[in-house]
């Protein structure tokens, strides 16, 4: 796997950045990039803030916005990937094999990170968070290629009626249907089907980034399609921001009222969650664009943008490190054996923390570690472009 990321991932060096890019929407993916991060990285799981932690079941929290944020943004950037592409005269059938390519690589970085470093492929995880981000991209980018936006929006809607008609009427054996309960639903049923034995550990019985749960994920992706085409638009910025406000908590009220009959569900990532979230994105989108590209403050967002040059690169560099940290075993003072991350934590942490505000403490320095190192490809200049 890592001879074919060397020889698929295409490292740019460039004298500068492109002035072209969206510079807020760099800030917002490296401000999500840095927050998921931040709560995949605990110093024991066993204390972690409520809001650094996905909620239980129904309901959702500061966590639980992190993924849809980053969906969102995928799908803004597919429009300013493609659509300048597009103006210059690129064929379509070149635009189709970059979609593959880059979905195969993603996918393919997912199923690394989930066999790292045992790879055991008798029982490793399928799905996972590349790999839903692979998928979307694949549907998202297609539907963009092929169809007009009024059809894009159709096609967001669509999707998430799909899917609310399959959750409600589609019958699971022995279960019967309408019922959103742990393991006990569609989606469920159908991880069962054609995941068994290689779901989430958690688990082992369905799959937060499951099957059917995709499918409102791809609207996910397509309603940052559709704000794509709105910034990319002729408007003044700050009809473009008051917009982006509106119709981010239109978002938020149809999301919160579509709870009542379709509870909002990170797992299930309800077709409710999907427009809630959706409706977070575009207004927090909005503060971005308008603080970094409508009044040009930047110096604040500067960390963010270094993050967000290299968002995949530092996903897949931290899940590396994570992994490795719980992999390898050292002795501790009292004469324990115990993993190399907890070792970090106990001693450099909650010894003056204490455990709670310790494995805050831990993931805040993974966090930074992750920033330094980025900066360094910052520095020079090197944007892994996958």
């Amino acid at each position: 796997m890592s001879e074919e990321i060397k020889t698929t991932a295409k490292v740019e060096i460039v004298d500068s950045v492109v002035t072209s890019r969206l510079t807020s929407l760099d800030v917002f993916r490296g401000a999500t990039i840095a927050g998921m991060i931040l709560v995949n990285n605990p110093g024991s799981w066993s204390y972690v803030y409520p809001q650094l932690r996905h909620a239980d079941w129904h309901g959702w929290t500061f966590t639980d916005l992190i993924f849809p944020f980053f969906l969102f943004i995928v799908g803004v950037a597919i429009v300013f990937a493609f659509s300048r592409r597009i103006e210059l005269g690129y064929p379509k059938i070149k635009l189709f094999w970059k979609v593959l390519r880059r979905t195969l690589i993603l996918f393919g970085l997912g199923l690394f990170l989930n066999g790292f470093p045992n790879f055991d492929f008798s029982t490793i995880r399928i799905m996972g968070v590349l790999q839903r981000i692979a998928i979307c991209y694949f549907f998202a980018s297609i539907i963009f290629l092929t169809s007009s936006v009024r059809w894009q929006a159709i096609w967001s809607i669509v999707l998430l009626f799909v899917y609310w008609g399959l959750m409600e009427f589609a019958p699971v054996p022995g279960v019967g249907a309408g019922l959103y309960e742990k393991g006990r639903n569609f989606a469920a049923y159908v991880d069962s089907l054609i995941l068994s034995g290689h779901m989430w550990s958690a688990t082992k019985t369905w799959d937060p980034e499951g099957i059917i749960s995709t499918i409102p994920a791809i609207s996910t992706t397509l309603f940052g399609v559709l704000t794509g085409h709105w910034l990319r638009g002729k408007r003044d910025k700050i009809e473009k921001t008051l917009w982006l406000f509106i119709m981010g908590n239109l978002g938020l009220f149809i999301g919160a009222v579509w709870d009542a009959w379709l509870p909002i569900n990170k797992n299930l990532w309800t077709s409710s969650y999907a427009v809630f979230t959706a409706g977070f994105a575009l207004i927090v989108l909005g503060f971005c664009y308008f603080f970094v590209d409508v009044k040009g403050y930047k110096k604040w967002a500067y960390p963010f943008i270094v993050y967000g040059m290299n968002a995949i690169t530092v996903f897949v560099l931290s899940g590396i490190i994570g992994r490795l940290s719980v992999y390898y075993k050292v002795t501790m003072p009292d004469g324990r054996i115990t993993t190399v991350k907890n070792y970090i934590y106990e001693n450099f942490f909650a010894s003056w923390l204490g455990p709670m505000n310790g494995s805050l403490g831990y993931a805040i320095a993974h966090v930074l570690l992750m920033y330094f190192l980025m900066w360094i490809l910052y520095k020079k200049k090197i944007f892994i472009k996958i």
